[in-house]
This record gives C-alpha cells, sequence and structure tokens, in this order.
C-alpha cells in the first residue's frame, strides 16, 4: 500500500514561488511515476507536472503541462522518497487544490491522465492574488 502525504501550499502573491512535497512510500518500489493534479472550483482536475524514477531509456524524466512549463519544476529525492514541486513565477490561474498521485511498477513517458494513478494524496491548498 502506498502512502503519500502533500504539504507546502499556501498564498502568495502573483510572481511568486512555493514549493510543495510530497512524501510517498515507494522505496519498495523499483520503478513508479508520481504526478502533481490541481483542480480549482468548478474546474476538471488536471495534470501538472509527473516525474518517473525510469523510463524506458533508463533515466529518470519530468513532463509537464504546457501552462507550467517553465515554470514549474518536479523533481524527485530517493533518499528521502519525496517528489517537490517547485512553482516560481505563479500567477491566479495557478490557484486550486493540488494532489500528488503515485503509480507504482510502471515505465513511461509523457504526462499521464489521472487514471494512470493508483493512489491520491489528501490535497494541499495554492492560493495566488
Amino acid at each position: 500500500h502506498v502512502q503519500l502525504v502533500e504539504s507546502g501550499g499556501g498564498s502568495v502573491q502573483a510572481g511568486g514561488s512555493l514549493r510543495l512535497s510530497c512524501a510517498a512510500t515507494l522505496v519498495t518500489y523499483d520503478t513508479y511515476c508520481v504526478g502533481w493534479f490541481r483542480q480549482a472550483p468548478g474546474k476538471k482536475r488536471e495534470g501538472v507536472a509527473a516525474i518517473y524514477n525510469t523510463d524506458y531509456s533508463g533515466a529518470g524524466s519530468a513532463y509537464y503541462a504546457r501552462s507550467v512549463k517553465g515554470r514549474f519544476t518536479i523533481s524527485l529525492d530517493p533518499a528521502k522518497s519525496t517528489v517537490y514541486l517547485q512553482m516560481d513565477t505563479l500567477k491566479p490561474e495557478d490557484s486550486g487544490m493540488y494532489y500528488c498521485a503515485a503509480a507504482p511498477g510502471v515505465v513511461g513517458s509523457g504526462l499521464p491522465d489521472s487514471d494512470f494513478f493508483s493512489y491520491w494524496g489528501q490535497g494541499t491548498q495554492v492560493t495566488v492574488s
């Protein structure tokens, strides 16, 4: 069973930065993907970024939604079993509940949709004004 715990959300002014953390119990898996999703009130949940600890080339790879590419960075610290989402140059449209999700035992590439992931965290709120 995989547990995910997000932290790091908050309120920030436009142009500011936040770093979200997702502590994941994934150390027993050789391969996995962790993604970040967000959902604003009245809108569908959308994928923001994903990272694979091993993709088809054997190296870890990160993928981003077009709306955040160049502003957000997803990274993985295997020693801490934690995935980070560094969010810079935040915009009001980045506001929403942010969720991390995990798909253990997979290899792949690209930004998967929510059906790809089996485990979800409880979410952390991000508000940009």
